[in-house]
């Protein structure tokens, strides 16, 4: 829709830059709800970090985002197009969830059912299966209290404190560990440190230190313990596959390899479209998907920024190797982790020294048991990452050789065989990689940080509190970055423009 070209429709006109998850989302409702919808993509295709990659021999992987929950936000979308949601998306169940190596040898399997994941505890690491699910259902109680208002609410309209559910997360504060952090927390609760170190961990699905983050975090683990882990149809990039095709049948456009320049602005503080290196267009509102800090800093450069948000502490990043394995490995599962021994030496690296540890934890993401077609026959395909800091101008060359060495030593340890002959292919992506492909400001997974109290409430809003009909959706904003929560940022997104 060029200026030359302005259509006299009635429809409301939006434009979304980026077709990450957030934005093909956000397309989605807005389409649903009448919106003409054009989608801007700097890219060749969608999905933003949920994209694919396909090497030499046969090897495809999910590029980004391994692990999914809360499947029926997805589903949701569909429904609400009046679609059923398994003529377009399919997914299972995962049992077990994650197959756990610890540095001292011990292996622990955690099982979908939360009493049979107990009673493994109880058997590998002596911790009494009762205290293991009261902890998870602490953790259920504390997630069922807070979602309806952290999650599903922008956080910075006051009708949202005006709500049922806030009476509801008030009730439930003094349980949450606002004061304290989520190691304390599990350290509190448990005495082996290996336990410690497993609900540790779930504080790096924001980008978060355990030892910083609040212990409101130690909700986390519901997510998969309580409601469950699955597995797409065709591995993650299914998801954003099947919502594309969604939002095309309800007339969403998409214009791929065409960055946006420039968010057009009013003398009035009214946003008024955008330009592109084709032309500039006119809309009623624009959605951003892209990360905040690049918004402003090179999409409203003329603008005043909201500096003390942009200044938030960053989340980690990722290095990740994706290895075609020339062997199958029965005892690995689509989840695994193998665990550090210094867990706190790992995070201080990570966001006090903005380096990475020299005995990193690795996560290991295998989805050819479950999609034959992923690597050849006998084949595996490993999607192997490490958290690290975001990217501040370090040496990642020198960082790549050297952690890629430390991880090939514990693996080859963990599993009695060296891994290095068995590469049969591989592609490196590094924090400054994964900023030049989805404009994430250093590379940062989550946007800012969730490592002290008040982070929820500090995220950039989903709306722009100076220039109207700008709106942000996606991992950098409110609630934050994976995939639920951008789906969610979506929804709230589409709500603030009902409202």
């Amino acid at each position: 829709m060029p200026d030359s070209a302005a259509s006299s429709s009635p429809a409301a006109a939006t434009a979304i830059i980026g077709a990450g998850i957030g934005g093909i989302a956000t397309a989605v409702r807005l389409a649903v709800a009448g919106h003409r919808v054009v989608v801007f993509e700097a890219q060749e295709s969608f999905g933003g970090k949920m994209h694919q990659l396909e090497l030499p021999g046969g090897y495809r992987f999910d590029g980004g985002p391994s692990l999914f929950t809360l499947p029926h936000l997805v589903d949701d979308l569909f429904r609400l197009a009046g679609r059923d949601p398994r003529d377009y998306f399919r997914y299972q169940r995962l049992d077990p969830i994650t197959e756990y190596f610890f540095a001292d040898g011990t292996r622990l399997t955690a099982w979908a059912d939360e009493e049979k994941f107990a009673r493994e505890i109880e058997a590998k690491l002596g911790t009494p299966a009762a205290d293991v699910l009261a902890f998870l259902a602490r953790s259920g109680r504390a997630y069922e209290a807070t979602a309806g208002t952290f999650l599903q609410k922008s956080l910075h309209k006051a009708g949202t404190y005006l709500s049922p559910e806030v009476l509801k997360a008030l009730a439930a504060l003094p349980q949450l560990g606002l004061t304290s952090t989520m190691h304390q927390r599990h350290q509190a609760a448990f005495s082996d440190p290996r336990l410690v170190q497993l609900f540790d961990r779930f504080a790096t699905y924001n980008g978060s230190d355990p030892y910083q983050a609040p212990a409101t975090l130690s909700m986390i683990p519901h997510l998969e313990h309580g409601i469950g882990a699955f597995y797409p149809e065709g591995g993650i990039y299914a998801i954003a596959q099947s919502l594309v095709r969604l939002a095309q049948e309800l007339g969403v456009e998409f214009r791929y390899c065409e960055p946006v320049r420039e968010i057009l602005v009013s003398a009035g503080s009214r946003v008024t479209g955008l330009r592109t290196d084709q032309g500039s267009y006119q809309f009623d509102q624009v959605v951003s998907n892209m990360d905040v800090v690049p918004t402003y800093r090179h999409l409203l450069a003329a603008q005043p920024a909201p500096e003390r948000t942009l200044a938030q502490p960053r989340s980690s990043s990722a290095l990740i190797f994706y290895w075609g394995i020339g062997r199958r490995f029965p005892e690995l599962g689509v989840h695994n982790i193998f665990f550090s021994e210094d867990y706190k030496r790992e995070f201080e690296a990570i966001f006090r020294e903005q380096t990475i540890s020299a005995d990193p934890t690795v996560y290991v993401n295998i989805t050819s048991g479950h999609t034959p077609t992923d690597a050849p026959a006998g084949h595996e395909n490993w999607f192997v990452m490490i958290n690290v800091p975001h990217d501040q101008g370090q040496d990642w060359p020198a960082l790549v050789v050297q952690t890629r060495a430390a991880v090939l030593r514990r693996l080859s340890q963990a599993l009695g065989t060296d891994l290095a002959p068995l590469i049969r292919a591989e592609h490196v992506w590094d924090p400054p990689g994964i900023a030049a492909r989805t404009s994430s400001f250093g590379g940062a997974l989550y946007g800012s940080s969730s490592n002290n109290t008040l982070a929820a409430f500090l995220r950039h809003p989903n709306f722009s509190g100076r220039l109207k009909g700008l709106y942000f959706c996606g991992g950098s904003v409110h609630p934050g970055g994976g995939i639920p929560l951008c789906l969610l940022s979506a929804q709230i997104v589409s709500d603030l423009l009902k409202d």
